[in-house]
């Protein structure tokens, strides 16, 4: 496979444009931006900043940060969508690598020059590592501790780490460009779950996703249990879109989440209205809960906590699985 690879697009050159989609990112751009420009990599560097139609001053600092730094380009994503953010970096950029970074994520200062270094000895379309959660507050720590256990989000490497090689998809990652514009580049019907279809289709094509888990991202966790259920409810309806679009995508790892709201539900009303026998498989999930909470915590407050945000993670992902519409992603054409 990496010998395929490399000759079809040959050795890249050293030369590397880091992509972010942002959009009410006020509070984390700057830092984030930040930790890009201050990359230790020996080759040439820009930053594209694709800013959607934010209300809290993100176009502002990001505007700003162009001001400060001939690196950094802005660029306007009327939509406000991932997905056309991201195709619209592309489109702005002028390098060979593209490196995704999220306007809430920071890269370590080694991270594009390890990334551009495994690109080219694997000869992968796609390299990725580790999406390391990591919170402020309780709320933020107890999330982020759930989001790096497998009792949490389930065995997936880029959640909990594990050994380097193929994958499925990878967080964010650092793409081949030539790779991502053969296949159509981003599907922008796809809201959410657009990395892990896109990786899909470089698979379908021949391509090779590569895990690292040396590629260390840091990230910020959603701050409310809100936003945290907006989240995974979203993760949960698009990841149906997915399995539904590609079919054989899915595995048991994805079918937990709606397998236990159903089972959670019908427990309940069964337990209530035939028999307290029937209670039973809600009990089971909420020691469950329990004592993964007592597991994953580091503290007493995490381990207090950490039933509410497993509840809600668990919860909303399934729910949303089971209520994705058939017109979440209509037949459009991808971008050119």
């Amino acid at each position: 496979m990496s010998t395929s690879t490399n000759r079809l697009y040959g050795s890249p050159k050293r030369e590397i444009s880091v992509i972010l989609p942002v959009l009410n990112e006020a509070r984390h751009l700057e830092e984030s931006v930040n930790s890009i420009l201050a990359q230790k990599f020996d080759g040439a560097l820009e930053v594209i900043l694709a800013v959607g139609p934010s209300h809290d001053g993100t176009m502002q600092i990001a505007t700003k940060l162009q001001a400060m730094d001939a690196r950094v380009v802005v660029v306007e994503n009327p939509s406000g969508r991932t997905a056309a953010g991201l195709n619209l970096a592309i489109a702005a950029s002028h390098y060979s690598i593209i490196v995704r970074v999220d306007g809430h994520s920071q890269i370590p200062s080694d991270y594009c020059e390890l990334a551009f270094t495994i690109l080219n000895e694997t000869g992968a379309v796609n390299v990725g590592g580790v999406m390391a959660a990591e919170g402020t507050t309780l709320f933020e720590r107890s999330v982020a501790r759930a989001m790096r256990s497998p009792l949490g989000v389930g065995a997936s490497r880029f959640h909990t780490g594990g050994g380097a090689g193929e994958a499925d998809t990878v967080y964010l990652g650092c793409f081949r460009k030539e790779a991502i514009i053969e296949i159509g580049g981003f599907d922008e019907r796809f809201t959410r779950a657009q990395d892990w279809e896109l990786n899909f289709r470089l698979r379908e094509a021949g391509g090779l996703v590569y895990f690292d888990p040396r590629l260390m991202v840091r990230y910020r966790p959603r701050s409310t249990i809100k936003a945290l259920s907006k989240q995974y409810f979203e993760y949960g309806r698009w990841r149906r879109v997915v399995s539904r679009r590609h079919q054989g995508t899915i595995n048991y790892r994805y079918l937990a989440p709606p397998f236990t709201v159903v089972t959670t539900l019908l427990s309940l009303l069964m337990g209530s209205v035939l028999s307290p026998i029937f209670y039973l498989p809600a009990l089971v999930y909420a020691v469950f809960i329990l004592g993964a909470s007592a597991i994953i915590g580091k503290s007493i407050g995490e381990v207090l906590c950490l039933p509410t945000v497993l509840l809600t993670m668990h919860i909303s992902w399934g729910l949303g699985f089971l209520t994705s519409p058939n017109s979440l992603a209509p037949a459009v054409a991808l971008h050119p």
